[in-house]
């Protein structure tokens, strides 16, 4: 079984990243753990991103290695969104799952800023679970 994470340093990403490795635990499933940046952004930022997150995947690689826990990183900037990325994923891994962190939005903030969970859940042709931000509290 191969479960792809798509991870963002939030609470919410953190949790779902928590809940793939019980379940990679449980299961004996493989992780793909899954960050995604859209790219085109000002150089700097997307950068300071960059090393940001390289830091913290790598600190995840190391621990899941420890625990002996079979996994791969996916760290892309291929123009498209997160959810265009995670659903792409799912197909070249030839996954069985996708594991995302949630968060309660407005109606105004989902029509503003669309939702990355909402276009996951309509366009992956596998199980989707939505992991909230305080999973195992």
């Amino acid at each position: 079984m191969k479960l792809v994470i798509g991870y963002v340093m939030t609470d919410e990403g953190r949790a779902a990243l928590q809940w793939g490795v019980d379940e990679a635990q449980r299961q004996g499933a493989e992780l793909i753990i899954v960050h995604s940046m859209k790219g085109g952004g000002p150089p700097e930022e997307e950068e300071r991103e960059i090393l940001t997150y390289r830091a913290e995947l790598d600190a995840i690689e190391e621990r899941l290695a420890q625990a002996g826990i079979p996994h791969r990183t996916r760290r892309l900037i291929r123009g498209l969104s997160p959810a265009e990325d995670l659903v792409r994923v799912v197909t070249e891994e030839e996954a069985d799952m996708i594991v995302i962190g949630i968060r309660r939005r407005s109606r105004a903030g989902k029509f503003l800023m669309g939702s990355d969970a909402q276009e996951i859940l309509l366009k992956a042709e596998c199980p989707v679970v939505c992991v909230k931000a305080h999973y195992q509290d």
